[in-house]
């Protein structure tokens, strides 16, 4: 007896040893977990930051070169800080644009084709997620393959069904298919609303039909509510698309007062190259140093992206939770 009380203390002493090495063990463990944790999550940081500037770095060089005075433009020197910030660039960029007047143009073919995109494109897509019809599948091909083909390939006959029709050196040749599905990019937001439709369980129509509920009263109280995420993706997608497309407007609207803001960038860059004397009297601006160069252009490259930036600033959040419940993100 005396002799298995001895070994006692002993037992104690190697199980607290023990208990000490893997105590010891698990806190360099965790210790090296953490540093591989705050490891992956900087290099993490520095791949996305150094991503960003990517993107960020053509906005930062035409904010600051806007700004740049002719002698700043010309010395090498100065990158991105100018010794003075010529604000009189965004005025004569204003004026030589004629920004008020073209703006009206450019916001008249953006809304306009917006709404009939939302309107005709989100009731084309409902009907191929949710309903049987004969050539359906053959129909949907058709609207895939409208998709991948550029407009530039149907351009000639395109033209000569509208000048048949009578509506050229008019916006109608933009306009009015968006309200039948075609137009800028209808056939991807008949994609867009067809893959969104799919996803809601068909039991709330069936709920509504029970409830005496016609198709348009369903349409219109149960699906469209359901469906703002995608109507939020295709409104800033529309209204980019076709507030920078100026190659169907020079087509079907070439006169000059038809022309869309976008496209009177041609005129500063033409005023850089070969610039009337009586320009700045003809622009009512005063000044010893005026003149039209780049840093002009870059003013008037602003003025003109800024309602989209100002647009997509207030959009984005939910722009980006859109693009997550339609489908588009990959998930």
């Amino acid at each position: 007896m005396r002799g298995n009380t001895s070994n006692i203390p002993a037992a104690g002493i190697r199980n607290g040893s023990a208990r000490g090495i893997w105590k010891r063990l698990a806190g360099r463990l965790t210790r090296s977990a953490l540093i591989s944790e705050r490891t992956a999550r900087l290099t993490l940081y520095v791949f996305m930051i150094s991503l960003s500037f990517v993107f960020v770095f053509p906005f930062l060089y035409m904010l600051v070169t806007s700004l740049k005075s002719n002698e700043d433009l010309y010395d090498f020197t100065v990158n991105w800080v100018p010794t003075v910030l010529k604000v009189e660039n965004y005025i004569i960029a204003f004026r030589a644009l004629g920004y008020m007047a073209y703006l009206q143009n450019s916001l008249l073919i953006t809304i306009v084709a917006t709404v009939g995109h939302i309107l005709s494109c989100s009731f084309v897509g409902y009907g191929f997620a949710r309903y049987q019809f004969p050539l359906k599948n053959v129909l949907f091909f058709i609207v895939i393959v409208a998709f991948i083909v550029p407009v530039q390939t149907l351009i000639v006959p395109l033209y000569m069904l509208f000048a048949n029709f009578k509506w050229l050196n008019s916006y109608l040749p933009i306009l009015v298919p968006t309200f039948f599905g075609l137009g800028l990019k209808g056939a991807l937001f008949i994609f867009i609303y067809r893959q969104f439709y799919l996803g809601i369980p068909k039991e709330l129509e069936n709920a509504a039909k029970i409830d005496g509920c016609g198709f348009l009263r369903t349409y219109w109280l149960i699906i469209l509510p359901m469906a703002r995420p995608v109507f939020l993706v295709s409104i800033v997608l529309s209204m980019v698309w076709h507030w920078n497309d100026f190659f169907e407007p020079s087509i079907y609207a070439p006169h000059e007062q038809l022309s869309i803001l976008p496209a009177r960038l041609n005129v500063l860059i033409t005023l850089v190259e070969s610039p009337p004397e009586d320009l700045f009297k003809l622009l009512s601006v005063n000044g010893k140093d005026n003149t039209i160069n780049n840093a002009v252009v870059m003013a008037g490259t602003l003025m003109v992206i800024l309602p989209i930036l100002v647009s997509f600033s207030f959009l984005q959040r939910k722009f980006m939770q859109g693009i997550e419940r339609t489908g588009l993100s990959g998930e």
